[in-house]
């Protein structure tokens, strides 16, 4: 299996790939930091799965993932976080991905995880195919942030991590004016008046460090 990781850290990177090479028919064909490296890399080779970082230097994995799946619909991406899976998990699965992991349980599940969207299925712990449970069967009341888009919740949890509009707008290629847009919507979906609160709810619930 030609396995593709992106992540900004080396340590983590290291680890992975310690992890996934125990395994016989696994192999660490390369590494990517960023976004656009992970892109190019896609449009370069043929991967079998792609381990990719929620979040990196350049833009969200939220959005490297869209990327990818755009290049290549069929390629499996499982996506790797440090963020409690019940935040982030339903996002990433509705946006095209595989299967989440966090890495906290990476050393236990991550090559089950490969395997499993390597033979076509989705992969999610016990605990998230429960909530999902929920979700199907309208027991679970969503959060506040689940309603947002995924362009305003992107927006959100950079304000909340201090962020100022027009480093938001910058990194997004978007104007500031555009920006402050996106932020009247969260702030008005969310019930709240300020980036303050914003930043008190996003690190309650894990959505920030």
């Amino acid at each position: 299996m030609k396995i593709l990781i992106v992540d900004d850290h080396p340590v983590v990177r290291k680890g992975l790939t310690q992890i996934l090479c125990e395994e016989p028919d696994v192999e660490i064909a390369a590494e990517a930091r960023t976004a656009a490296e992970s892109l190019d890399m896609v449009r370069e080779k043929e991967w079998d799965v792609v381990v990719l970082d929620i979040t990196l230097p350049d833009r969200s994995g939220l959005e490297a993932l869209k990327d990818i799946k755009a290049v290549r619909p069929q390629l499996p991406v499982l996506i790797l976080s440090m963020h409690p899976e019940d935040q982030y998990a339903l996002r990433v699965l509705k946006a095209g991905a595989a299967g989440y992991v966090n890495k906290d349980s990476a050393s236990e599940e991550l090559v089950k995880a490969v395997r499993k969207v390597m033979g076509g299925g989705r992969y999610v712990s016990p605990f998230m195919a429960e909530k999902l449970a929920s979700v199907v069967g309208g027991d679970y009341e969503r959060p506040p942030h689940e309603s947002l888009s995924d362009r305003e919740f992107q927006v959100m949890c950079m304000l909340a991590s201090g962020k100022r509009l027009k480093e938001v707008a910058e990194e997004l290629c978007l104007s500031v004016k555009t920006v402050s847009t996106y932020r009247a919507r969260v702030l008005e979906k969310m019930g709240m008046e300020s980036n303050a609160e914003l930043t008190y709810y996003a690190v309650k619930n894990g959505l920030v460090e």
